[in-house]
């Protein structure tokens, strides 16, 4: 690692893979930094950083073995002081003529890491966004070493259970839930055995069945799943400030709980009427779709094996659940509408011949479409941690010319735009004209994908270009400013400078130190995700350095403007 690498960590301040640590005379011991590995290890892996402050400011590391410190014998110590042994990477770099210990740490490959005391800890997020290390609970520990080891949870023998354990009027609800019309009909007329077998839930061989824990979460009794899945639980909350307080728990089998809480969502769901042409349309808040899909997410995705209940709540501008055990392995926020990777494959097929989720493993593509049809932004998973999956779905605030404008074309070309399609209508509604390379960051689609769709949506009239190369600037049509009845806003679509902008940014840090997107949305005017790529595009330049991460990120004057 250069020194520039290093001062590039350092600057990017502390993460879920970045620690840093005080390392003077003293201050930190040998068993502490092996604590600080395992952390790491247990997370995503990363660096550990002897020799800097909390704040980033680099004070130096005190030599760890009298007057130097040996980068072999560091990989040593926590080569043998760990359980599985970690192997990590040790070498010194110098900053301003201070040495700090970088301590490059893998991933831990087979399941959890623990120190040779029995210490275990894994990275987690404060509820301000910033890092920390947390003792790292058996229960999570089982749930990470069954997805490490591709073992489906549900499959697994709920180890005495019989038949007596099930409830028959719960797998009556399945087989009028497979006779709906989005069910799998094939499955109406089973009994309760081959039901079970149907959905690989029976752990036993041949002869007599034997339920899993899917089947107990499934269609256990109250007994049952008290003994064999006591986490099965669900809060709904309805925090509204025009309606009482609610704050029901409920304790049911899996399907129950989802009609239940769909039911109890779309009691709330009020709709706007909205005339487009001759056509009177009818706007929830929330679509059915989105409802029923975002529930049973919740229920199907979470751990088990973690402790905590599904919490649906309601609020005046959103719908927010929030479930344990954070993402399953090998999905993240980045690829969140490209990968399909449920933790039980037993309970999603079960959900999905139920007719409760999209069959073609697409409903959270399906929940991002539907809130953007409706003019309100796209379903925000950003409070997800490794602990808990989190999903905002906002209700207040729709955008109905951007409805309208939909609904119009969508009529006369008698076919629907596709998700890509409404996000970049979307986007470009929010922050105003921008160039493909801006969309592809925006949205995270790759260079040639935003291009591509930009220019089929100028071709199909939805959209209009400006400029050449990569001036090429791409806005929505005079057209859309119509329907919208106001035509001035088509004229204004360039609105103020960048470089304006920009100026207004560096005056407001060098005035007041830092400054957050919020702010930076509010000086210049513009929606928090235009202020943020501006921020994005100054600490590009240098004019700016982001410290923290996701609430706690501000921005303070880059190495250019100091």
């Amino acid at each position: 690692m250069t020194p520039d690498d290093l001062q590039a960590l350092i600057d990017g301040g502390e993460t879920l893979s970045v620690e840093f640590k005080r390392a003077t005379a003293g201050a930190i011991n040998d068993r502490e930094v092996v604590e600080a590995a395992v952390c790491l290890a247990n997370g995503p892996g990363g660096h550990l950083l002897l020799g800097v402050e909390d704040n980033g400011r680099v004070t130096g590391a005190h030599p760890r073995h009298r007057d130097r410190t040996d980068p072999s014998r560091m990989v040593g110590l926590i080569l043998n002081l760990t359980d599985p042994h970690l192997a990590t990477e040790v070498e010194i770099v110098q900053l301003a003529g201070l040495d700090v210990i970088v301590i490059t740490v893998p991933r831990a490959p087979s399941g959890p890491v623990g120190t040779r005391d029995g210490v275990f800890k894994r990275r987690s997020l404060k509820p301000d966004g910033t890092p920390e290390c947390i003792p790292y609970r058996p229960s999570e520990m089982l749930s990470a070493g069954l997805d490490l080891a591709g073992v489906d949870y549900a499959t697994i023998a709920a180890s005495g259970a019989t038949m007596l354990d099930l409830d028959p009027g719960e797998f009556d609800r399945f087989r009028r839930l497979c006779s709906s019309g989005r069910g799998d009909a094939s499955l109406a007329n089973l009994d309760d055995v081959d039901v079970l077998r149907a959905l690989r839930l029976d752990a036993g061989d041949a002869g007599t069945p034997r339920p899993s824990l899917g089947a107990v979460l499934l269609f256990g009794t109250a007994a049952a799943r008290e003994r064999w899945t006591p986490t099965a639980e669900c809060l709904f909350q309805d925090f509204r400030s025009s309606h009482a307080t609610v704050n029901e728990t409920l304790r049911q089998p899996l399907f129950a709980a989802a009609e239940t809480l769909e039911e109890r969502i779309q009691l709330r769901n009020v709709a706007t009427e909205l005339m487009v042409g001759m056509h009177r349309v009818d706007l929830p808040l929330l679509a059915s779709s989105t409802v029923r899909e975002a529930v049973a997410n919740a229920l199907v995705h979470r751990s088990y094996a973690d402790l905590g209940p599904v919490v649906v709540q309601f609020a005046d501008d959103a719908l927010t659940i929030s479930s344990p055990g954070g993402l399953p392995a090998g999905i993240t926020l980045d690829n969140l509408l490209e990968q399909s990777r449920p933790r039980s494959v037993a309970l999603a097929e079960a959900f999905k011949r139920a007719g409760l989720v999209d069959r073609r493993g697409k409903g959270i593509n399906e929940m991002f479409a539907s809130q953007l049809r409706a003019g309100r932004d796209a379903p925000d998973y950003s409070k997800t941690t490794t602990a808990s999956v989190s999903v905002t779905i906002p209700t207040g605030h729709s955008d109905l010319d951007v409805v309208r404008f939909i609904l119009a074309y969508e009529d006369k070309a008698q076919a629907p735009l596709s998700l890509d399609d409404l996000r970049v209508l979307h986007q470009l509604r929010a922050v105003g004209p921008s160039a493909a390379s801006e969309l592809a960051d925006d949205l995270h689609l790759t260079a040639g994908v935003a291009r591509s769709l930009a220019h089929r949506l100028v071709e199909r009239g939805l959209i209009e270009a400006r400029g050449h190369g990569r001036n090429r600037r791409f806005h929505l049509t005079a057209g859309f400013y119509a329907l919208a009845e106001d035509r001035n806003a088509y004229i204004r679509v360039q609105g103020i400078d960048q470089l304006q902008r920009e100026q207004m940014i560096t005056e407001y840090v060098r005035r007041y130190g830092k400054i957050t997107r919020s702010q930076a949305a509010a000086l210049v005017q513009l929606s928090p995700e235009a202020a943020s790529r501006i921020l994005r595009t100054m600490t590009q330049q240098g004019l700016l350095a982001m410290r923290g991460e996701r609430r706690s990120a501000h921005y303070v004057l880059g190495h250019l403007d100091t």
